[in-house]
Parts: structure tokens; C-alpha cells; sequence
């Protein structure tokens, strides 16, 4: 039985977020090959004691904890934090650790065996900066994103250079790089060719025979409020939604409806309990994404039920086909409203897309794909 200490600052339950779906997928992979997972998660507003609880009696894990960030305040937090960071020149972009939170995941690994040691995210990557306390535990980054694209233009971002010189320093701490997305696979291999870097994507069962035969939503979109989703969700309620039929019933589920006004046609829930049901019911969704990186979760989510996609050229980014794939894309805001209004209203040209979803996601992205990839990383 392979022992796993798995790192992941957020609450896998909570799966109206991408991440936290991705997550929530691999611990049932670990659980049903009876891995046994330590989990550790960040105490936070939406990772409370009361969410760990919940998370512990689902029986994912077989130990769960939250580690908490401390005030940053007096001076042992100036000098061991803030001056330490100014000397060593960093950015602070790629600095994620809380006060405190080092030692206590420091003091997990001192106090225990573990086969691996799975980070989230290259942020974290000072977690396992001791290497005495490995102990022999092969390392491994999920990587979730490409963090210099996703920092290019943040404030703090002076030379793209030396950003992404730091995120390949990070990442080359580790024994394995897994990468969400094919292009991201590209990028790592390219620059840290000695490197064991793994494709694993999202992986979740086909579901296109539970797709209901009378959908009762024409669009359904979910998302989190990342700047990413609020710049794209504002672009189509702008440019897009004033070219639909008015009769179109439009349902967008997740902390971004916080950024949405109020439209007659459009009905909005900040959280629901199942995604699923709303994806059997929904006859086409959406995903405007004027940028940002990675693989978007819920265009795999969708292609899972049969059911097309309408984005823009982002929206596809991770896909290992851009074309024939049940998405339609396009950047130019008349013809996403076209793509709508004809896969609405034409029967066999909406058969075709949907056709081409299960295909495609049947290929390269199906629970049994991703399952034998992670197979034969683990040797089992």
C-alpha cells in the first residue's frame, strides 16, 4: 500500500471550482486503489474547521489537517519572512507560505514515513525545501497552470525573465512535474528536458447516456471569480448577450454571478451541491475566455455529457485536438452568438458537435485514460 502526503490548500468537496474538481477526481483515484492519504489543507474563510470535518467524514483521506497562516506581524515574522525575501530578491509573486505554515508541514514530515509527497501548485514548492525530511519520498508537482503566463502582466511582474526562471527553479526541485495540459507539457519539456513530466489530465466517467432528452437550459455556465472569468464573463455580457434571442435561458452557477447583473432570461446560483444535474439539463454551454492558461475543467465536464462547447480560442487550451472536438471556437463576438443561435436551432449541426464530444472525449480524456496514465506512473 503506497502512503501519500498530499498537499492542497483548498476544499476538494467544493466542486464548482475546476481545481477542486481536478483534486476531488484523484482522491478517488488514491482512495479506490487503497492508497492511504495524508491530507493537508489551508485554514481559510472557505477552508474552515467545520469544511475539514465535512472532508474528513467522506472518508477520501485517512488523516486530514489544516495548516493556518499567522498573523505577519513583529520581528520574527521581519526577519525571518520580509527581510529574508528582499535579500534573496524575490518578487513575491511566487511566494504563497504563511507564517508558521513551513514548520508545521515540516513538522508532518518529521513525525512521518510517506512513499510521496504531492504538491498543488509550484507555489508551494518551499515545502519540501528540507530534503532530510523526505526521508526517501519521491516528490511530485500537480502543476494546475503555467504561473508565469498567469503573471505576466501582474504589478509585480518587472522581467518575465527572471518570473519564469523562478517558476523552472521551483519545478525542477521536484522528482515529477504533473502537467494539466498538453501545451504545458510542451513548455517543461523544452526547459527541463531531464525531467520525468507527465501529462495527466482531468479525467472523469462519460456521461453522455445520462444527458436528459428534453434539456431545459439552452446555456449553462460555472465558474470562480479569477480575474480571468470576470474579464470574460463581462466581454459576453457586453458584446455577446445583447446579439441572443431573448428567450434563451441562460443558467451560470459559482461566485461569479457576484460580477453579473440581472437579466430576465438569465438565473443565477452562487453554489449548488451537484453540478451534474445541471449538465444533464443543459443543451449547450459556454465558456468565454479571453485568456488566462491551462486546462478549463468544465469544457472537459461538458464534453464528458455530449455536449458542445461555444468558447473563445482559450477555452481550449489543454485539449490535444483544437478542432472536431465539440467545441466551437472563435474570438469575434457576432459569430460566438452565431454558434449559439445555430446549434439552438439546428438539429443536425448540434447532432455533429455533439457526435464529435464524445468522440473526442472519449480519446484523451475519459476516467479510464487518465487512470491507466496514472497506473503506470505508480507501477501498479
Amino acid at each position: 500500500m503506497l502512503k501519500i502526503l498530499f498537499f492542497y490548500p483548498d476544499n476538494p468537496l467544493d466542486i464548482n471550482q475546476g481545481n477542486n474538481a481536478r483534486v476531488n477526481a484523484l482522491l478517488h483515484y488514491f482512495k479506490a486503489n487503497n492508497f492511504e492519504i495524508d491530507f493537508v489543507g489551508e485554514e481559510s474563510a472557505i477552508f474552515s474547521k467545520e469544511d475539514l470535518l465535512e472532508f474528513q467524514n467522506s472518508k477520501l483521506v485517512k488523516k486530514a489537517q489544516l495548516i493556518r497562516k499567522r498573523k505577519k506581524s513583529g520581528l520574527r515574522y521581519l526577519f525571518a519572512h520580509s527581510i529574508l525575501n528582499k535579500i534573496k530578491h524575490k518578487t513575491g509573486l511566487f511566494t504563497r507560505l504563511g507564517v508558521g505554515q513551513q514548520k508545521d508541514f515540516e513538522d508532518i514530515l518529521r513525525n512521518n514515513q510517506y512513499d510521496y509527497i504531492l504538491i498543488s501548485y509550484v507555489l508551494f514548492a518551499p515545502l519540501i525545501n528540507n530534503k532530510k525530511l523526505l526521508k526517501g519520498a519521491k516528490t511530485i508537482v500537480d502543476t494546475h497552470d503555467f504561473f508565469t503566463a498567469q503573471f505576466k502582466d501582474h504589478k509585480k511582474c518587472k522581467d518575465i525573465g527572471t518570473v519564469f526562471k523562478t517558476e523552472l527553479k521551483l519545478l525542477n526541485q521536484f522528482d515529477a512535474i504533473w502537467a494539466i495540459s498538453v501545451e504545458e507539457k510542451f513548455i517543461f519539456n523544452q526547459f527541463l528536458p531531464h525531467k520525468n513530466i507527465e501529462l495527466i489530465p482531468h479525467g472523469i466517467d462519460d456521461k453522455h447516456q445520462l444527458k436528459s432528452e428534453n434539456p431545459s437550459i439552452d446555456i449553462f455556465y460555472v465558474a470562480s471569480p479569477n480575474p480571468h472569468n470576470v474579464a470574460s464573463i463581462k466581454w459576453f455580457f457586453k458584446d455577446v448577450y445583447p446579439l441572443l434571442k431573448k428567450d434563451i435561458k441562460i443558467t451560470i452557477v459559482g461566485r461569479i454571478i457576484n460580477f453579473i447583473e440581472n437579466y430576465d432570461n438569465v438565473t443565477k446560483l452562487e453554489r449548488v451541491e451537484d453540478l451534474s444535474e445541471f449538465y444533464k439539463q443543459s443543451k449547450i454551454t459556454m465558456c468565454p475566455m479571453l485568456s488566462g492558461t491551462g486546462l478549463k475543467i468544465k469544457v472537459v465536464e461538458s464534453l464528458s455529457y455530449g455536449t458542445p462547447v461555444v468558447c473563445n480560442e482559450r477555452g481550449i487550451d489543454g485539449l490535444l485536438n483544437k478542432i472536431n472536438n465539440g467545441c466551437l471556437t472563435t474570438n469575434n463576438h457576432k459569430e460566438f452568438a452565431n454558434y449559439i443561435h445555430t446549434l439552438l436551432a439546428n438539429k443536425d449541426f448540434y447532432n455533429q458537435q455533439a457526435s464529435n464530444a464524445i468522440t473526442f472525449f472519449n480519446s484523451s480524456l475519459s476516467l479510464k485514460y487518465v487512470h491507466q496514465k496514472l497506473n503506470n506512473f505508480f507501477n501498479i
